[in-house]
């Protein structure tokens, strides 16, 4: 495992974090709490020690199993728990809301859940375009000045947004969505944190399974799956998307006899990322972690990467679908 530390902060933190949305079971099938529990315990036996949830994964449920699991599992204090707000459902309708009364009733369910008094790094989920940005960053401020959180994150902000959050509340780390398919923030947003000495902790390393190795045009997707509204997952796209994924693997394989799944997560951290969000819910989903440490690309490998897409992805798309609406 490899290891970094978020600046302005002494938390020194692995670089694969486990992503927590798919054991909160919402839009992801459902879960399973022992199972997940398991899944967990793995993940720290093979050095990760940041783990990443949020309320809304499961409307408290992922919150609620990884508070159990890192009760069980102890050493509170050498792990990092990583959790969002400003996110609010009703009636099983998830919208946004960033006003100061909500983080802070957020802030007091979350500890409640992960069975904690303090949260290492806590997120704005998602800007509230309806408020003033500067409330949102007001409130986050209150909590980091306090000690109820040790480091403040945005997640899914653009950098104008960042640039005025950040006029008000430090940000040391920002999480967007970053995948060998998925790369709107090179233009603006990774720049930007690089150049204020902002951590990237990006999620959809995999690209929701797409580039896990284990993707089929057949593959079905059940109940309130994500995935059966993610537009790569539906032709003509997904015959694209799976094209690439396929030359991919080939050459993971021959260059470096690596999976496709670690050569994709190993893709995000040479690309100058700090931290990626690897997410699962079965502890055999845990085994690759140590394919991922150990060797690296040149250029030439990452050159090839972008050749691939070009020549496969016609009509290239990307995680826009996911945003939720502002208010009720």
């Amino acid at each position: 495992m490899e290891y970094v530390t978020i600046p302005a902060t002494d938390l020194q933190v692995s670089r694969i974090c486990l992503g927590t949305w798919a054991i909160g079971g919402w839009m992801w099938g459902g879960t399973e709490e022992k199972r997940s529990i398991e899944t967990i315990h793995t993940a720290l036996e093979k050095g990760v020690n940041l783990i990443d949830t949020a309320p809304v994964y499961g409307f408290g449920e992922s919150e609620r199993i990884v508070g159990k699991a890192v009760e069980e599992y102890g050493n509170r204090d050498k792990l990092f728990l990583s959790t969002k707000v400003t996110l609010e459902w009703k009636d099983g309708k998830v919208f946004r809301n960033g006003s100061r009364e909500r983080i802070m009733k957020e802030v007091e369910d979350s500890l409640e859940r992960l069975r904690t008094d303090y949260i290492d790094v806590y997120y704005v989920h998602w800007p509230d375009c309806a408020r003033p940005i500067v409330e949102t960053a007001g409130a986050m401020r209150e909590l980091f000045d306090n000690g109820t959180v040790k480091a403040v994150g945005v997640s899914n902000f653009t950098q104008d947004q960042m640039a005025t959050f950040a006029s008000v509340c430090p940000i040391h780390v920002c999480q967007p969505p970053y995948n060998i398919f998925e790369r709107t923030i090179e233009s603006d947003v990774k720049p930007y944190c690089e150049a204020n000495n902002i951590a990237l902790m990006t999620y959809g390393a995999l690209c929701r399974g797409l580039l896990s190795g284990k993707m089929s045009r057949e593959r079905s997707f059940e109940g309130d799956d994500l995935r059966k509204v993610d537009p790569k997952f539906k032709e003509p796209r997904l015959s694209q998307y799976l094209k690439a994924v396929g030359r991919l693997e080939k050459m993971a394989r021959k260059r470096f006899n690596k999976s496709i799944l670690a050569f994709s997560v190993r893709w995000v951290l040479e690309k100058g990322v700090p931290i990626a969000i690897w997410g699962g819910r079965k502890p055999s989903q845990m085994d690759p972690i140590d394919e991922i440490f150990g060797w690296s690309m040149d250029l030439s490998v990452l050159s090839a990467v972008d050749s691939i897409l070009a020549e496969s992805i016609k009509d290239p798309v990307g995680a826009e679908f996911m945003a939720p609406p502002t208010g009720v």
